[in-house]
């Protein structure tokens, strides 16, 4: 039987030589991630439950990332909470603040997630592994106290979906705006519970920096895990990281696809999703008469090396507008280090941005960057719903690293080609 790679990780991980979507299987987890939100609530089921110990002390990582620095005192709790579980029953991945960073970013950077894998997460956004060539998906807490337990949890096997991206990217596009295309495309339930994998010659030569983009926001269609096929871009990332040995996994030439999807990137412009959905994309071009008041470049979407770099060569010797708040925050510390070693934080502060250490905070409205009433933001985050980074009647706008530093420095929503063109 021919078998997508998101069927042949999980047939490996449940002891069948085969398996068909919507079978229901049970399945060996090698991570289990939780993080200031949701690890807390995992740790109060797995103690009421009584176990003496989880499964595997190495296979579970704990990190706190969404209200750290702790910004009140619950979420010094919450955080207190972790940290003491971690202590008890030795978790080898638990990075505190200071040493760790966004759970999405720090991971990869680790070498914790292989290819091969089955990762769960208590937070959708763990889909983002899937650019390594790992099945990897957000569960409950629930789920997770019982991985925590035994090592294993149960899936229903998806249908996959392929992406297929053929030509050459424009300037100024990259993973972001073909993933905010594609969600623009087949709608925020185009993928609900399905495998969606990305592949194409566009693909073949694409940065690692954007496949995790593209994973990532996998789950804004609905899906149940983003993936992409293992090829030497993955192999020469992972090789200098991998912190233990892995499997490669390949679809089959005749594996079957609910859907196909074909896409001519060299039609695809940078893209701006509006409020109140991913799904809701238009051109940048076609907003121009959007004012803001906050831009952000960070989060487990955009807040890698190569997303500062970009930022950095749009606001070079430039000023943010002076009624914007332009927010930097790097995904993990040693992104942060890299920053500034480069000069890029330099930058950033010479041109009127506040860099922050490592924090979720304000991609969920939790702190560092919270929207009052009226107040528009453009952010490389994943979600625009209504109240997601502030007040309900705030609006965000998602953008690639460059759009959003090329808006806020006119103070409106802008191509960067506007800004290299004023040079």
């Amino acid at each position: 039987m021919a078998m997508t790679i998101t069927q042949k990780i999980l047939a490996a991980h449940c002891g069948k030589k085969e398996i068909s979507p919507g079978e229901l299987i049970n399945a060996k987890v090698d991570l289990a991630l939780g993080n200031d939100i949701t690890a807390p609530l995992a740790i109060k089921e797995f103690e009421r439950i009584k176990v003496q110990k989880v499964f595997d002390s190495d296979k579970i990582a704990l990190i706190p990332d969404h209200f750290v620095p702790n910004k009140d005192i619950k979420s010094a709790q919450q955080a207190m909470v972790m940290r003491n579980f971690a202590r008890k029953h030795h978790i080898k991945h638990y990075y505190e603040v200071g040493c760790g960073g966004i759970e999405h970013a720090l991971l990869p950077e680790l070498g914790i997630v292989l290819p091969g894998e089955v990762v769960i997460g208590a937070d959708s956004h763990t889909c983002t592994y899937g650019a390594l060539g790992a099945f990897s998906t957000g569960v409950g807490s629930t789920d997770l106290a019982a991985v925590m337990a035994t090592g294993e949890c149960w899936f229903k096997v998806p249908e996959s979906i392929k992406f297929v991206y053929k030509g050459k990217l424009n300037k100024w596009v990259g993973g972001k705006d073909l993933i905010l295309h594609t969600i623009g495309d087949i709608g925020v339930d185009g993928a609900l519970y399905k495998a969606m994998e990305f592949t194409g010659e566009t693909i073949n030569s694409l940065p690692m920096s954007d496949r995790l983009t593209m994973a990532n926001m996998a789950i804004e269609a609905g899906g149940k895990n983003g993936i992409f096929g293992i090829d030497d871009i993955t192999i020469q990332y992972i090789e200098t990281r991998a912190q233990g040995p892995y499997e490669r996994y390949y679809s089959d030439d005749k594996a079957k696809y609910v859907d196909v999807r074909e896409y001519d990137v060299s039609n695809i412009q940078s893209q701006v999703a509006c409020p109140f959905l991913p799904s809701n994309v238009k051109p940048v071009r076609e907003l121009s008469n959007i004012k803001i008041d906050q831009a952000l470049i960070g989060s487990c979407t955009n807040g890698r090396i190569e997303d500062l770099r970009i930022a950095a060569g749009i606001l070079k010797g430039k000023k943010v507008h002076p009624y914007v708040r332009l927010i930097v925050i790097p995904a993990t510390q040693n992104i942060y280090l890299e920053s500034i070693k480069e000069g890029l934080t330099e930058i950033f502060v010479n041109a009127g941005a506040v860099v922050s250490t490592p924090t979720c905070g304000p991609c969920l409205g939790g702190h560092m960057g919270v929207l009052a009433a009226g107040e528009k933001a453009i952010a490389t985050t994943n979600r625009n719903f209504v109240g997601r980074m502030g007040d309900t009647k705030s609006e965000v706008y998602l953008s690639n690293p460059a759009v959003a530093a090329a808006s806020a420095i006119t103070g409106r929503i802008t191509s960067p080609e506007e800004i290299i063109k004023e040079n």
